[in-house]
């Protein structure tokens, strides 16, 4: 059963007829004739007919003027988190953001200062590199372990860089991409606490949280335990999993209430 079935409940969808992208601005497939885009986290399948036919009526309204986030916008966030990865997200936690990368653009200005290190589990997105660097911070990098295929994470040199009092911020990625591990909850309840012992803030990505192996559980890291939900904000969205990333919409949740005001006005 894929993604699609799950929501709906329908037998099939068509995976199998993949609209051709070629010459429709399409950022992934504006490349030349014989190479094959590999590169972005865009994927080829159709939009699925439930979303088109939502947009559709919408569009039928015939203007497209400011909105208000109202309660459904929070309680389709709150209600696809609790059945489908058992975490309650409380609606006050919730934040509308106009995208991932900017709202981590303007977390890391609001939760930083200049010269001060955000750490990083490398290799990953390198947009991640842009952010920092364009805010004048500095990236700091701690590069996972590889041997025998997989990818883990070096704890000592974890350890290490978070201590360093210049690191105010860890930006993790949760799944990771592209490296494709899904941290488990030890794993991540292990960094919740190294982070609030050295006082380092926790902002996770995990817009690609709904495209794991079968079989494989992803936790939300502000899940995994107390510290990880005291100290973090997490960035969610439908875009990933949905193929709509070019609606540019997201959502940042925390539940700590003096962190969620700070990013409450810097994506303001």
């Amino acid at each position: 059963m894929g993604l699609f079935d799950f929501i709906s409940g329908k037998e099939k969808y068509d995976f199998d007829t993949l609209p051709n992208r070629r010459g429709t601005k399409s950022l992934k497939w504006d490349v030349g004739e014989n190479e094959l885009p590999m590169w972005v986290a865009d994927m080829d399948f159709a939009v699925a007919p439930e979303i088109i036919e939502a947009l559709q009526k919408r569009l039928n309204e015939r203007v497209l003027g400011y909105s208000l986030v109202d309660d459904e916008w929070r309680s389709a966030y709150q209600g696809w988190w609790l059945a489908r990865h058992d975490y309650e997200i409380q609606k006050e936690w919730l934040i509308y953001a106009g995208g991932t990368l900017p709202a981590i653009d303007s977390i890391i200005r609001k939760l930083t200062s200049p010269a001060e290190n955000v750490l990083l589990m490398s290799p990953v997105y390198n947009c991640f590199y842009y952010c920092i660097k364009n805010a004048a911070r500095v990236p700091l990098q701690n590069e996972l372990a590889y041997a025998s295929g997989d990818y883990s994470i070096d704890w000592e040199d974890l350890q290490a860089k978070l201590a360093d009092p210049q690191t105010t911020l860890f930006i993790l990625c949760n799944p990771h991409n592209p490296v494709g591990r899904t941290f488990s909850r030890d794993d991540l309840a292990r960094i919740g606490e190294l982070c609030e012992k050295h006082g380092v803030t926790v902002l996770s990505d995990e817009v690609h949280c709904d495209l794991t192996e079968p079989g494989v559980r992803y936790t939300p890291f502000a899940a995994a335990s107390k510290s990880c939900e005291r100290i973090s904000a997490s960035i969610i969205a439908p875009t990933k999993a949905f193929n709509i990333a070019g609606l540019q919409s997201a959502a940042v949740f925390a539940a700590d209430k003096r962190l969620r005001h700070k990013i409450s006005k810097a994506l303001n």
